[in-house]
């Protein structure tokens, strides 16, 4: 390999290597793209995994809970205490000098114990109604966060789709918005010219350089949309691109399959994810109120605990040291039954909350299964319609094209003004906009009515990059 070979080689590594660098792609490259970098899939998936979290969370709490605890403490205690001493006996014959009261002396004493204890518990669940339903929720829970997760893949692929196609839109309009401005720039110059050897009146030249303004300033909003679709894109996927691939003139217009509304209904009501999500919040709904319910039920768990407590202790008195201690071994192991009697209506109140929640998850289920069928009946009848407008648009393009050369061909010799020419051109570009929008819109309404039916997945955006050949610059 040649030093210029290695530098291009480099070039190309450092291109896939830093994010944000231009690039040129298709859109299978920018679904890829956007499954690595997009952060509303990356945090579905941060949901997902601790969503899944919940059934060990469950099924913990049906295990054995096994506590231990230790401990030691020192106590020094000290003081003075006060000790009577009775008189002597008295003797015979009594001496004088003796005393006859008795007298206080003040002992010093102190006293340090050491206590050690420990102790460990083991507590089984035997029945505890509350555990099980629970347990039953997580696989639930769990359930719905696959799907939830799924959901957020499906709507990566649409989102792609529509961020990459207004791109393309976007481009095609400053494309035909530039064209339209030079034919309208060279017609004012043609009008100029005109004007000058008075073969037309300044009205056409003031036409003409009104219509050059509208035009330039059609380019410059163009160039402004080109340049915020290019950024929905780079916050997608987290990379600029200059080339995009786009469809060729041969790209299919397929009528969905199979041709009946109401079987893509049906469909989409048995397989439509965000459906199917609503239907486990449904069940999850419900397992909350026999849970809350639980509450009024007893519990019962064996119980096993193992525990000692040695104590040394020494006491000084006058100097003399009287030790002593204790040394306590305790083992116990039984069932411990608890019965809920009164919670103050804590219980029903928890009862009654978990049965408007239900109620509330089955009228969202029913509200998301008519925003489903909906969804689906418009996404149907969007794709037959965006069929029959691409094929009318592209008639409309190829009449518009005819319709200006034929107003042209009559101001050249007379029979049309210029304002008839600035129309033909206005409606021409109205035309080249609509049908590149058009076929765009057919497909995006191809992966809607997919999304809605719940078939969307990676092969179907793979067949969609396959209409795609040419590959246009979108700086």
């Amino acid at each position: 390999m040649n030093s210029t070979s290695r530098r291009l080689a480099a070039v190309a590594s450092l291109a896939l290597l830093i994010p944000g660098l231009a690039l040129g792609a298709d859109l299978s490259e920018i679904y890829q793209r956007a499954l690595r970098n997009d952060p509303i899939l990356r945090e579905a998936d941060a949901n997902r995994l601790a969503a899944l979290e919940a059934k060990p969370q469950a099924r913990a709490a049906l295990l054995p809970q096994v506590t231990g605890k230790a401990g030691y403490t020192r106590d020094v205690t000290s003081g003075t205490e006060t000790e009577f001493i009775p008189p002597p006996t008295p003797t015979v014959p009594p001496d004088p000098n003796a005393s006859t009261t008795g007298t206080f002396s003040p002992i010093d004493f102190s006293t340090t114990s050491d206590v050690r204890q420990w102790s460990v518990q083991l507590r089984q669940t035997l029945f505890r109604w509350d555990q099980f339903a629970a347990l039953r929720q997580a696989s639930v829970e769990v359930a719905q966060a696959e799907v939830d997760y799924r959901a957020a893949q499906e709507s990566v692929i649409l989102r792609t789709a529509t961020a990459y196609f207004n791109v393309l839109a976007a481009r095609d309009t400053l494309d035909a918005s530039e064209a339209s401005r030079e034919a309208i720039t060279r017609q004012l110059e043609q009008a100029e010219k005109r004007f000058d050897v008075g073969l037309i009146a300044i009205t056409d030249v003031e036409e003409a350089k009104a219509a050059a303004d509208q035009a330039a300033a059609v380019v410059i909003a163009s160039k402004r949309t080109l340049a915020s679709t290019r950024e929905a894109l780079r916050q997608l996927t987290g990379d600029a691109f200059d080339e995009l691939a786009r469809p060729g003139d041969d790209m299919p217009l397929v009528s969905p399959s199979p041709a009946s509304e109401d079987q893509w209904v049906r469909a989409a009501l048995d397989q439509n994810l965000t459906l199917s999500s609503a239907r486990l919040g449904a069940d999850i709904a419900r397992e909350n109120i026999v849970i809350a319910r639980s509450g009024h039920a007893p519990t019962l768990d064996l119980v096993a605990s193992k525990s000692s407590n040695n104590t040394g202790a020494n006491t000084t008195i006058s100097g003399s040291i009287i030790p002593a201690g204790t040394l306590l071994n305790d083992k116990q192991i039984g069932l411990q039954i608890t019965v809920p009697i009164y919670s103050g209506g804590m219980t029903s109140s928890l009862v009654r909350q978990a049965v408007y929640k239900h109620r509330a998850a089955r009228e969202r289920l029913e509200g998301t299964a008519r925003q489903t069928e909906r969804d689906t009946r418009d996404a149907y009848l969007g794709v037959i319609s965006e069929i029959s407008r691409v094929e009318a648009l592209k008639q409309a393009l190829a009449s518009s094209r005819t319709a200006l050369q034929a107003t042209e061909a009559g101001y050249e010799v007379g029979t049309r003004t210029a304002v008839d020419v600035l129309l033909a051109r206005q409606r021409l570009f109205d035309a080249q906009t609509s049908y590149a929008r058009s076929r765009y819109d057919y497909v995006i309404n191809v992966l809607t009515l997919e999304q809605a039916a719940g078939t969307l997945d990676e092969s179907r955006l793979t067949r969609v990059n396959g209409w795609l050949g040419q590959t246009v610059s979108v700086k």
